[in-house]
């Protein structure tokens, strides 16, 4: 197969020397706190919660990564992190807990291999995203994997990328499902074929956070040759017009807000009109695609019959693709979280077994394309033998989350323990034969921000908290019947809180719910759309009806009391 993909280069020293140069003007006060903060944000170096400790956020453009970069991650978080990555809904990685006298060592190995920090956080434009099974899927009108790419390189280090009112985040989906979640950007681009000709639908001024904003369709249809103007205009319009005196009021969105659909599009038309009048080049399409062609089909190595859990695994977790004799294989991280060891292990696996590649998905788990339909016995025994064989992808098992109270200042509650809590109770006996855990999208944020996407799941929560009797309780916000689908995006509604350590068994029950009360032919969606909040209310009986005990004092997975520790953020700086 293929040992050494070619894979394109973002990285540029220049980029590391200017980090080390502001960071030794800190420390020698000829600069102040704010000015470098704002400045290392741009360099993908976020403060955490605790005191002197940072987290990287290396930004990986459509999620792809080849041997050669998992192993330098993998290193990286073994020597200056906690010896594992956490992959994020934009398809990057964060290291967290890391020294500020050891970043700029890591950074220069991320440029060995060609990957960069740069404007993964801060008021820039943020990675771009696409769907994972961009070239290999079969409902796709195209790869967008090329025009995506053209597009990181036209914004990477932009003169106006890194001074935005706020952050801009960009997604690319091959299909109408718009899997890549489009209608929640600041821009999305859906792949259409109109004509003969290869063009984008254009979504804009999406978002989600505290008040989430369903993007208006911009542009039924844009040939792909004018994809660079759109997003030039675009962008030039926020840095014109979204507001600098209140960070909490300066996304997209509320430009949208502000100026009404009809005021947006003409403010759209006139800075495009400036773009056009610039003749500005079309972008340029890579000459070397990051979608390597197929790889020569070999004979399988390794097994070739089942072993225990395969089948379980394979119904699952292997996708056909457009190409006939391949599959695309999801690896479900637990968490979004991949050890050292897992990365090194999957550096020697990608070769034997696709295209020498893998891809980030935005629910925080791998895919991996171009595998031999004849190897995937072979496969499956290889994962299973690192860890990375677990069934269950793509169901209410699979549970999103973002950092929460772990590390992230804005956090109220510890996201990441509810959401493992969620998925050990429903691998119980009680749940496993729900018709709801196939298809049901749980996503949990740790504060109102949706950094953990809640307003889009068919279940989200976001934590919050609840005074009683003078005690305070972790508790978490109950949305129902969210999601993005090729009518673009829809909000799930509030329903009900529920005590911290009480949320796993309110999921159990909802789960149930949706078995005895769903339609013929219902989907998860549909159901979680459409039923009364009384009747979920009801439901959960006891579990919103009694007042609080100990240990519900204490947040999922912690044994001491619950405060709210609320610091400055840096995700609106």
């Amino acid at each position: 197969m293929n040992e050494q993909p070619f894979l394109p280069r973002f990285s540029n020293p220049r980029d590391i020397d200017e980090f080390v140069e502001r960071l030794e003007a800190f420390e020698r006060g000829e600069i102040d706190s704010e000015k470098f903060r704002m400045f290392r944000l741009l360099r993908g170096v976020y403060g955490q919660r605790q005191a002197d400790e940072q987290m990287l956020r290396v930004k990986i453009p459509m999620g792809i990564l080849g041997p050669a970069q998992l192993r330098v991650v993998a290193d990286v978080a073994d020597q200056y992190s906690r010896g594992f990555g956490h992959v994020t809904t934009r398809q990057n990685i964060q290291l967290h807990f890391v020294k500020m006298t050891e970043v700029e060592t890591a950074l220069r190995r991320f440029d060995d291999v060609g990957l960069t920090t740069r404007e993964a956080c801060g008021n820039s434009v943020r990675n771009v995203t696409a769907c994972e099974l961009a070239g290999v899927c079969a409902g796709a009108a195209f790869d967008v994997t090329p025009y995506a790419e053209a597009l990181v390189r036209h914004f990477l280090r932009h003169p106006l990328s890194s001074s935005l009112p706020r952050k801009f985040k960009i997604a690319f989906s091959g299909c109408d499902s718009d899997c890549a979640y489009g209608a929640i950007h600041d821009l999305g681009f859906i792949a259409k074929v109109q004509d003969g000709q290869r063009g984008f639908k254009v979504y804009a001024a999406g978002g989600l956070s505290t008040t989430p904003e369903a993007a208006i369709t911009l542009h039924p249809f844009v040939p792909a040759a004018e994809l660079g103007r759109v997003g030039e205009a675009i962008v030039r319009l926020f840095h014109a017009l979204g507001k600098r005196d209140n960070k909490a009021r300066a996304r997209m969105k509320y430009v949208l807000r502000r100026l009404g659909e009809d005021g947006f599009r003409a403010a759209y038309a006139e800075q495009r009109a400036a773009v056009d009048a610039e003749a500005m080049a079309e972008l340029k399409l890579p000459e070397n695609p990051v979608n390597p062609p197929a790889p020569p089909v070999e004979a399988p190595t390794g097994p070739t019959t089942s072993g225990s859990g395969y089948l379980a695994w394979r119904s699952g977790s292997v996708v056909d693709q457009r190409q006939d004799g391949y599959a695309a294989v999801y690896v479900r991280l637990m968490l979004g979280d991949i050890t050292s060891a897992q990365m090194r292990a999957l550096a020697d696996l990608l070769p034997r077994f696709g295209d020498g590649t893998l891809r980030l998905t935005i629910d925080q788990n791998l895919l991996l394309p171009w595998v031999d339909r004849r190897s995937l016995p072979a496969l499956h025994a290889a994962l299973r033998e690192i860890g990375l064989a677990q069934a269950g992808i793509h169901t209410a098992q699979d549970v999103t989350s973002c950092p929460g109270a772990e590390t992230c200042n804005l956090a109220v509650t510890s996201s990441r323990n509810v959401a493992r809590a969620i998925s050990e109770r429903l691998e119980r006996s009680d749940v496993a034969s729900s018709a709801a855990l196939a298809g049901t999208t749980i996503k949990i944020s740790g504060c109102p921000n949706s950094c953990g996407q809640h307003h889009i799941a068919d279940i989200g929560w976001h934590g919050a908290a609840k005074t009683v009797n003078g005690k305070t309780f972790p508790m978490y916000q109950l949305h129902l019947g969210g999601g993005v689908d090729p009518e673009g995006a829809r909000f799930g509604r509030q329903v009900v809180k529920v005590v911290a350590r009480r949320v796993p068994e309110a999921v159990a029950l909802l789960l149930a719910l949706f078995d005895r009360e769903r339609q013929a032919d219902e989907t998860p969606a549909d159901f979680y759309r459409r039923v009364d909040p009384k009747i979920v209310v009801a439901a959960l009986g006891d579990l919103v009806a009694a007042a609080p005990e100990m240990p519900e004092a204490h947040d999922v997975g912690i044994d001491h009391g619950f405060e709210v520790a609320i610091g400055a953020g840096e995700c609106a700086a």
